[in-house]
C-alpha cells in the first residue's frame, strides 16, 4: 500500500529524514514512535503531499508521489496538530466544505451523520471558534474521514483530548481498521499505541531504529524496545 525507498528530506541546511526505507501493507495499523525532532511528523507530511521530499521514492496505492500527488491526496485522511478547520464556520459548514472538495455524494447528509457520531449534534450550527480543544478535535476527526479514506494519517491525535474524545477517536480508528483501512499514527502515548497498533516503527535522528510486530498488545515489550533504541537502556 505504501512503499518508501531511500527517502531524504533536507530543510534549512538540516537533514531531517536520512534515507527512510519503509513498506506498509494494506490494512496495517502502524504506530510511529520516537523522540521530539526525530522526523516523525515530517514523514507524515511527505506522505500527505504537504512537503516535497529532497530525494528518494514514495509510492502510495500504486501511485508515484512525484507524478500523481492528486490521486494520492484522495486516498488519505490527515489529522495533524492543527485542526485545519475554519473557526468562523460551524461544524456543518466545515464538513460540507471539505466533503465537496473530495466529491462526496450527499455532503450535507454525510456531515450531519459524522457530527452525530462524534457527539456534537447539539452544536451543529455553532461557530467552531467557540469550541473547546476537545470539541474542535472531534470535528477535526470527522473532517479527516469525511471522504471515507483508505489511508488515515494521525499526528499525535490523542494529545490534549478528554476521555470522551479519546473514546470517539479510538472507535473511529478501530472501525476503519475493521473496514480494511491502512493507518499510520505518530504518538508519544505508549498506552494508545499498544491498544491500537499492530506494528511499531521507531524513528531516531531521521532514521528507522526499529520496526516490529506488536504481539498481544504487549506494552512492556513496547517500553523495552523503545528504551533500548532511544534511551540506550538494555
Amino acid at each position: 500500500m505504501i512503499e518508501i525507498k531511500k527517502l531524504m528530506k533536507q530543510a534549512d541546511n538540516k537533514t531531517i529524514l536520512k534515507g527512510i526505507d519503509l513498506s506498509i501493507k494494506k490494512g496495517e495499523t502502524v504506530g510511529i514512535l520516537g523522540p521530539n525532532g526525530a522526523g516523525k511528523s515530517t514523514l507524515l507530511k511527505v506522505l500527505a503531499t504537504l512537503v516535497k521530499p529532497s530525494s528518494g521514492e514514495v509510492a502510495v496505492g500504486g501511485y508515484d508521489l512525484k507524478k500523481n500527488p492528486g490521486e494520492i491526496k484522495r486516498l488519505f485522511g490527515y489529522l495533524p496538530h492543527s485542526s485545519l478547520l475554519y473557526d468562523h464556520y460551524s461544524p456543518l459548514e466545515n464538513l460540507v466544505f471539505f466533503a465537496k472538495i473530495y466529491g462526496v455524494k450527499n455532503p450535507e447528509e454525510r456531515a450531519v451523520q459524522l457530527v452525530k457520531e462524534v457527539g456534537l449534534s447539539f452544536f451543529l450550527n455553532d461557530p467552531v471558534k467557540n469550541f473547546s480543544r476537545g470539541m474542535i478535535q472531534r470535528i477535526a476527526i470527522a473532517r479527516a474521514i469525511i471522504h471515507e479514506p483508505s489511508i488515515l494519517l494521525l499526528d499525535e491525535p490523542h494529545t490534549g483530548l478528554d476521555q470522551g474524545a479519546i473514546g470517539i477517536l479510538n472507535n473511529v480508528i478501530l472501525s476503519m481498521k475493521e473496514n480494511g483501512a491502512t493507518i499510520l499514527m505518530v504518538t508519544h502515548d505508549f498506552k494508545q499505541a499498544a491498544e491500537l497498533c499492530d506494528r511499531i516503527v521507531i524513528v531516531k535522528n531521521g532514521k528507522i531504529a526499529d520496526d516490529f510486530i506488536l504481539r498481544n498488545r504487549n506494552i512492556t515489550t513496547l517500553n523495552e524496545k523503545y528504551s533500548h533504541q532511544v534511551e540506550g537502556v538494555s
